[in-house]
This record gives C-alpha cells, sequence and structure tokens, in this order.
C-alpha cells in the first residue's frame, strides 16, 4: 500500500556581511546550513524544483505567483 506524502522543503538564500549560505529546512528536521555560492545556491533550486514553476509542484512561484504577469495571476485565485 503506498501512501500519498505531502513533503514540506523550503530552500532559502542566508546572507550576512562576509559569507552566503543555503538553508534547508524540513519539518521535523534539523535544519541544514551551509556556505554556497550563487551558483550553487541555483543548482540546488533547480535540483529540488524550486528555480520555477512546476505542474505539480508547490513552490514558491505558484505561492506567490512568481513570473506571472498580473492578468495571470488574478485567473489563478
Amino acid at each position: 500500500m503506498v501512501a500519498n506524502v505531502l513533503a514540506v522543503i523550503t530552500i532559502r538564500r542566508l546572507v550576512d556581511r562576509h559569507r552566503a549560505y543555503t538553508g534547508i529546512f524540513l519539518p521535523g528536521v534539523e535544519p541544514k546550513i551551509f556556505p554556497t555560492s550563487d551558483y550553487e545556491h541555483g543548482r540546488i533550486l533547480k535540483i529540488y524544483l524550486q528555480d520555477r514553476a512546476y505542474e505539480g509542484i508547490h513552490n514558491d512561484f505558484t505561492e506567490f505567483a512568481l513570473g506571472q504577469n498580473k492578468s495571470n495571476r488574478d485567473k489563478t485565485r
């Protein structure tokens, strides 16, 4: 029997005065935060399908209608 499980992952860019980091957050798991370049952070977003809108994937692009013009955003609500 296969259960439908909703996996929630949050990936954020964290920057201080000297370094930039990628933070990966999963519910109930200690956050993973490590130094990355802009390129590495972009690759991580792409691997986890967080770099643009994908059909069937709920991410910042679907949540906040990033990359859509106003008329398209109004149609999705």
